[in-house]
């Protein structure tokens, strides 16, 4: 699949420029001067100004420094829990896929299983129990969010199984990993990363609730959702304290579903 084809579409052409932005300004951002916890005393819930592009929070902080910063750890948090998802949902859906029927069968099950309890009153209560911090929430969305992957690759796996190179390779006793590492794996990337879109737009969503609701990223750390939660008692004489972060959550995710869905429509124009 050509980067070409997929950026073709304007609407994915923008978002990857957006995305392409964002991220670029999140590496960047230790390296301005740019700071989110200096505290002017003299500025405090001031609105937007030329000394303060965004203005200030209640504490004095600037704004722009704190949604930058708070971009960062969106990002990093969305990222690595849709790392997380996307290569144990792999990993299961490829060995459901490939295995003896009462692998498969036991494996979604589990998925099942999974799938039917609602997956943020899960993942509130996990967090209750662990130690709040960026690992807690990377590592709690990662483990609860990887069954539609799952799913997905255990369907291309049982269709890619049956082609006659497939057939061939388990006919002259090639090993079962290298026939998946070699031949399988390659045909389903396309979907592993639409899945992996999918995920990453999810993992933000729900970093943003969590640190919302106020069990996702702490003080003195900022995400946008967290940056959000703050922005509450505000919301009358600042309003784009809550704007801001808002607006950012919903163009990131609404970008990066736009990429997923360019790279499904491309996957499908290549195999028809």
């Amino acid at each position: 699949m050509r980067l070409r084809t997929v950026l073709r579409k304007p609407g994915a052409l923008a978002a990857a420029i957006f995305l392409g932005l964002v991220i670029v300004l999140s590496v960047i951002a230790p390296f301005t001067p740019l700071d989110p916890t200096a505290i002017d005393l003299d500025s405090m819930s001031s609105p937007p100004s030329a000394e303060h592009l965004f203005g200030t929070d209640a504490l004095g902080r600037d704004y722009l420094a704190r949604v930058v910063f708070g971009g960062r750890i969106s990002l990093l948090v969305g990222f690595l829990a849709m790392a997380a998802a996307t290569l144990i949902g792999t990993l299961v859906g490829l060995l459901a896929g490939y295995s003896h029927k009462f692998v498969d069968v036991a494996l979604m099950r589990l998925v099942d299983l999974l799938s039917s309890i609602p997956w943020m009153v899960l993942i509130i209560v996990v967090s209750v129990f662990l130690k709040p911090g960026i690992i807690t929430i990377i590592v709690v969305i990662g483990a609860f969010s990887w069954m539609s992957t799952a799913r997905l690759v255990r369907a291309e796996t049982l269709s890619v199984r049956e082609r006659t190179f497939v057939q061939y390779a388990s006919f002259i006793d090639l090993p079962k990993p290298r026939i998946v590492v070699r031949h399988i794996l390659p045909q389903i990337l396309p979907t592993i990363m639409v899945a992996a879109t999918a995920s990453l737009a999810s993992a933000m969503m729900t970093e943003a609730s969590l640190s919302f609701l106020g069990v996702g990223v702490q003080a003195p750390m900022a995400s946008w959702g967290s940056l959000l939660q703050t922005a509450q008692g505000d919301l009358q004489r600042l309003p784009h304290l809550a704007v801001i972060p808002g607006l950012l959550i919903m163009a990131t995710i609404l970008s990066v579903s736009t990429l997923g869905n360019a790279v499904r429509e491309a996957k499908d124009k290549e195999s028809a």
